[in-house]
Parts: structure tokens; sequence; C-alpha cells
């Protein structure tokens, strides 16, 4: 058997769905991809030089839990950021990339039952997959809450029944949140911090967006829970360079937390992880350590916020990002539209649906759709103004 029966009807990902959408219909005009969020401003230059002073250390093992160096980097930059400790040798792991983290810290952490019963992953909906996957794999269950215009795009786990938070071990917060752009502000990390400790779950902070916000820093989870003071396993949070400096390609993230999580999470990866080789590693700890670049890829997106607001500002069901770069645009059919703006001008974007589960009948994407704003200004722009003249003008 390929996979475990508990994989069965585990929806397509969302990219092969597209595919097969749009597959035989040829596009409108020049083709602009507006669907994946994959960063395509320029990383520092800087770059490269580190990795080709480094290359001879390609013919050591890398080390699993991150360089030394990597992970100091790592701690100074959530102490700059939030104002926080970490200690980097016993409250930080390097990962391959965030979506690892996400994925392997619930291997490691969910238990196999709570409270007599089967545990129950909470997981925002829409929401990124591997939140679902990741409960699925450990034999958990993953219980899907609405985050929609009127919970303010976060999910309101505090609206939960007693019977359904008493078998919760984890919930997985997105916070500036793919798709919608929402920021989680201090008194929702509070209660939601407040929830877990009364309850006895986890929460896994995705924050991997955070560092691309309009003007003021998103507040992280770990700067709450240091606040209240919290127990510090009650939080875990995962970043990546990926969207804070256009390095996609190098798969280098972290997670941070109490030393009794991490050390449960290194000991799983010892087995199962799959390390940044080592000049690649060298490279994250410049990247951490520097903001000048960052400043500067945020401005760029910045600019994109106005040029959004500009076109699509007076749209009814339109709740402009806060943070993160996507538009979660309102349709009448997502699917619909999809095919419409491939047919008619030639851009591809993603049916929300597709970000989405149906609960009870209803999926609270299936009205949306998402638009990546990861291009270039002059062709974000042309996408956008083809996509308000194709639908809304």
């Amino acid at each position: 058997m390929l996979f475990p029966e508990r994989f069965k009807g585990l929806p397509s990902y969302a990219f092969p769905r597209l595919r097969a959408l749009l597959k035989g219909h040829e596009p409108g005009g020049d083709v602009i991809d507006m669907t994946i969020g994959e960063p395509r401003h320029i990383f520092p230059s800087w770059v490269k030089e580190i990795i080709f002073t480094h290359i001879n250390e390609l013919n050591s093992y890398p080390d699993n839990e991150g360089c030394i160096e990597l992970r100091h980097a790592i701690s100074n930059w959530i102490s700059r950021r939030y104002g926080v400790f970490v200690n980097s040798e016993t409250q930080v792991m390097a990962l391959n990339g965030s979506r690892e983290g996400l994925y392997n810290a619930a291997i490691a952490l969910c238990p196999e039952t709570k409270n007599g019963a089967v545990p129950l992953v909470l997981c925002p909906n829409p929401f990124y997959p591997v939140y679902m996957v990741a409960a699925i794999s450990v034999g958990a269950e993953p219980y899907f809450v609405p985050a929609v215009i009127e919970t303010g795009n976060l999910p309101d786990y505090s609206s939960l029944s007693p019977e359904i938070l008493n078998r919760t071990v984890i919930a997985y917060v997105c916070s500036p949140s793919n798709p919608q752009g929402a920021v989680a502000t201090e008194s929702y990390w509070i209660d939601l911090i407040e929830l877990a400790e009364k309850y006895d779950f986890k929460i896994f902070a995705d924050e991997c967006y955070s560092e691309i916000y309009r003007e003021k820093p998103p507040i992280g989870a770990l700067e709450v829970a240091s606040a209240v003071s919290c127990d510090p396993d009650r939080v875990l949070v995962f970043h990546s360079l990926s969207k804070r400096s256009n390095l996609p390609g190098l798969r280098s993230g972290f997670v941070a937390g109490g030393q009794k999580s991490i050390k449960r999470c290194k000991l799983l990866r010892s087995y199962s992880g799959a390390p940044l080789s080592t000049p690649l590693q060298v490279v994250a700890a410049k990247v951490w350590a520097d903001e000048v670049h960052v400043c500067e890829n945020r401005e760029l997106y910045q600019e994109k916020y106005k040029i959004s607001d500009n076109i699509f500002g007076s749209l009814p069901n339109f709740a402009p990002p806060e943070g993160g770069f996507f538009l979660w645009l309102p349709v009448k059919d997502g699917e619909a539209t999809a095919q419409k703006l491939w047919r008619e001008v030639g851009i591809r974007v993603l049916p929300g649906a597709y970000l989405s589960q149906d609960i009870n009948g209803k999926n609270p994407g299936m009205e949306f759709i998402r638009v990546a704003m990861v291009a270039t200004k002059k062709i974000f722009t042309e996408g956008l103004n083809n996509i308000n003249d194709c639908l809304y003008a």
C-alpha cells in the first residue's frame, strides 16, 4: 500500500489541481503567473561569494541542528526583532525551510491520545496544507476553524466547545496569514495562550511572512508568551529566509521554543532530518544578521500594497492585506474565475477553494482567488489592471 489508510481521500495539492483545471484552455494573452508565492525580488549579491568561499566544506557532514554560528545568528535576530532572549544551544534548531519544521514538530510533539480520545489539531480554514497533512500523519484529526472576514481572517479558537478543546493538542496559527494577510494582535495571542494553558495544548506559530508588512512590524508569539510568562514549551515559532530574504531555494528556516520541545524536535531530526550543507548554513547565518536587504525588500512590497489599494480598495468584501504577499480577492466562483482570467487575459491565479477544506458542505475559500504579489512592480501592476478590467470594471 502506497499510503496508510488514513491518507485516503486526501485532496490533490493545489497546483496540480490548477493545472488540471486549465488543461485544454489556451491563454488569452501574454502569460502572467500570479499563483505561487515564490519571491522574485533580488537576494543579496554577497550570498554567492560566501557560498564560493566555503565550497570546500561540502566534503564534510553538516551540523544536523545548525552550526553554532547559525544558531547564534538566529538567537540574536530573535532578540533584535522581538526583544526576547532565546538560548541558541537549547531553544533553537535550524530547519530545511519552515515547512519541514511545521510538519515534523507535530510528529515530535503530538501524543497518541488526549483524555482517552483521538487528539485534535486545530487548523485555520483557509490554511497551509502542511498543517492538515501533519495532523493526519501522526494519527490525529485535523479540526478546521473558519478564518473569514467575520473573524478578522484569523481562526477564533476561543469559540470552540470544551469538548473540542479538551482533545486539542496543537493549534496552528499563521500571522501574517496565508492567504488573507491578516496579522494577529497582542490581545489575540494573549487570549490564545490563556486558552492553551487552560486546555493544555501547544501553539505552532507560522511566522514566515513576519518581515513583510505595511508599517508596523507584526507582534510575535514568543514576544507575547515571554511577556505573560507562560510555560516556555507552550509556544513554538517557525521562521524562514524564503520570504524575508528572497531565498526560497536556500531552504533555510528555524524553529524556536521551550527547551523540552526543542529537545524532542532535535531527537527526531537526528534520525529523519535533512540539514543544510555547511556552506549554506554559513550563508544563512550572514543573512539573518543583515537587515539592510530586508528593509529594501519590504519597501518593494509596500509599494505593491499601494498599487493594489488603488486598484481594489473600493471592492466590496476585499480586506487589504496587513502583511505577507498575497491578495485574497472576492469573486462569485474561484474556479470559474481562474478559468476566465486564463482564457481571456492569460493570468494564472489560484482558486481559494484549493486552500480550504469543505466543512458541512461549505468551503470558505470558494468565493475567492489568491493572487501572489511577488512579480516585479511593472508586471504586478499590469496583472492587477488586467484582473480588474476582466472581473470588476
